[in-house]
């Protein structure tokens, strides 16, 4: 077996397996059971991801029809393909795992159809072990990034790196494997989504998923014809137990949340010969978020496209901001399915309850008891919801100056010390639920001694720090933090996120305050929330 198979076997058999033919799932990953998507490719919605650019970086890449003999399908179009940051050459590199990873973005087929199915996709291989390592995956990410003129709107990274190939003498997952503060510039400097499969614990593929600026994925089962269930073989978990079990774990440090999000992981693809195969793992977890990012755009874009047609209130709402990475992952973070609504609308409509491994729920996780812990270890925030994404964004951005609808976001800067209050302009209903998350940038910058602003091989970069932002839920007349309702004030993590049960009804605010500057002395941050208010 050559090297390059070998580092092909290795990383499937930690990311993903592939199982018979009879053990195939039955419902479809991107409908009702799954995220969702498909009500947005249906009228009125009419969102396929048309016209928008996302990208794909793997060991391997997918078949082009017309280019690779392995390519049956001309139906599936990849926009562009690449080895590295260089041109592909034809029937080299192309393998099972990223064809199937690309079919669940932007797979044509009527069985089994991508969650963008009309999206630009630009691909790229990095190839053999003995010609890649994280300068040459950093290479390859920022050559993604750049394609499109520079408008590459979400990347999928269905790979990892053992920490056992990271140079650092006594590596750790501190956010500062190259691989990991290339992944954190990129998405600063070109404004790009980076989705990563979450696989952490042991022996596995964590870098780059202790990175601060994306949003790593782990992936749900399918439990009665609803994916419901954290799948069994995520890696990622609580470092407790002995002094030895934790020094043995590959999670990050200062207890830092890894995963973001869960996404179906278990479902029906068709492999390079045309057979239909049942998967399982973050890799195909993965794309049904980068999808869903297409799809979202594809929404944005048109309303920037419309706005001429908007009355002055409506297009005061829609702005390039809605472009933003921040923006995105606040977004799909903060319309996560968490617990299942009962019918009444209270707990925002969400369509699932989401159980980790040992079937306990969001509401027993420690997230949802400690004001320090803004996301679930196993969880993260919940499962995506793509149509809720939809609900979340659609609304559009709004400002701080005015009170705010139940629904919206906002992108916005703050300076060190100084707070921005969100008053929302109705009174909440009683036993209702809040959804609200805030993210912000750690700040890398690249030591570029060529000054040409692109990564080169030998080239570092230098990690500037996290400074630290805090999330409140106040009464409308309060100004006291220690009288607020609820609070998410994690040091160390780039997410604050506050899931909180409305007990008294009244007017209520959003606090966002910049508490400490640990680089720079003004933040960009996004912040999206979700309400429900009275009736009256």
């Amino acid at each position: 077996m050559s090297k390059y198979w070998q580092r092909i076997a290795i990383w499937v058999s930690l990311t993903s397996t592939i199982a018979p033919s009879w053990a195939l799932p039955t419902a479809n990953s991107i409908g009702s059971a799954g995220i969702d998507a498909l009500r947005l490719h249906q009228s009125p919605y009419n969102l396929t991801g048309k016209k928008i650019a996302i990208g794909q970086v793997e060991i391997g890449r997918p078949a082009q029809f017309g280019w690779d003999k392995a390519a049956k399908d001309p139906t599936f179009k990849l926009e562009q393909i690449f080895y590295q940051d260089g041109e592909a050459k034809a029937n080299t590199n192309v393998e099972d795992h990223s064809m199937m990873v690309a079919a669940v973005m932007i797979s044509q087929d009527k069985r089994f159809p991508g969650v963008a199915p009309a999206a630009r996709l630009y691909a790229t291989a990095m190839g053999t072990v003995d010609r890649t390592g994280q300068p040459e995956e950093c290479r390859s990410i920022q050559h993604i990034a750049q394609q499109n003129g520079g408008d590459i709107r979400a990347i999928n990274l269905s790979f990892g790196e053992p920490l056992g190939r990271d140079p650092r003498p006594n590596p750790k997952l501190d956010g500062n494997a190259l691989l990991t503060q290339c992944l954190d510039w990129s998405a600063r400097v070109h404004n790009v989504t980076y989705l990563v499969a979450g696989n952490q614990g042991k022996g596995g593929v964590p870098i780059p998923t202790d990175n601060y600026n994306g949003i790593n994925v782990a992936y749900s089962l399918l439990r009665q014809e609803m994916y419901t269930k954290l799948g069994f073989s995520n890696l990622s978990e609580m470092p407790t137990g002995t002094a030895k079990k934790i020094k043995d774990l590959e999670v990050n440090v200062d207890n830092r949340r890894s995963i973001s999000l869960v996404a179906p992981g278990n479902l029906q693809l068709y492999n390079l010969a045309g057979k239909p195969t049942s998967v399982n793992g973050t890799s195909f977890a993965v794309p049904h978020v980068t999808g869903t990012v297409a799809l979202l755009q594809e929404f944005g874009d048109r309303q920037l496209r419309t706005r001429s047609q908007m009355s002055p209130d409506v297009r005061s709402h829609w702005t390039l901001d809605s472009r933003r990475h921040e923006v995105m992952k606040a977004v799909l973070l903060n319309s996560a399915d968490k617990i299942q609504d009962l019918g009444d609308g209270l707990r925002l409509g969400m369509t699932r309850t989401m159980l980790a491994k040992n079937n306990r729920d969001w509401l027993e996780s420690e997230a949802y008891g400690d004001r320090h812990v803004p996301l679930d270890y196993q969880l993260g925030a919940g499962q995506l919801n793509a149509f809720r994404a939809y609900q979340q964004f659609s609304p559009g951005q709004y400002h701080p100056i005015s009170p705010v609808p139940a629904i919206g976001w906002d992108y916005r800067t703050v300076d060190a010390g100084v707070y921005r209050d969100y008053h929302l302009d109705r009174s909440l209903a009683e036993n209702s639920w809040v959804s609200i998350s805030l993210t912000w940038d750690r700040l890398v910058e690249l030591a570029d001694p060529n000054l040409n602003n692109e990564y080169d091989v030998g080239e570092t970069f230098r990690d500037r720090g996290l400074n630290q932002l805090d999330l409140y839920l106040m009464p409308a007349d309060e100004d006291r933090l220690d009288r607020s309702l609820w609070s998410s004030t994690s040091s160390v993590d780039s997410v604050q996120h506050i899931f909180h049960q409305i007990r008294d009804p009244g007017k209520y605010k959003i606090r966002v305050h910049f508490r400490q500057a640990l680089n720079v002395p003004h933040q960009a941050y996004a912040l999206a929330w979700w309400t429900v208010p009275t009736l009256h």
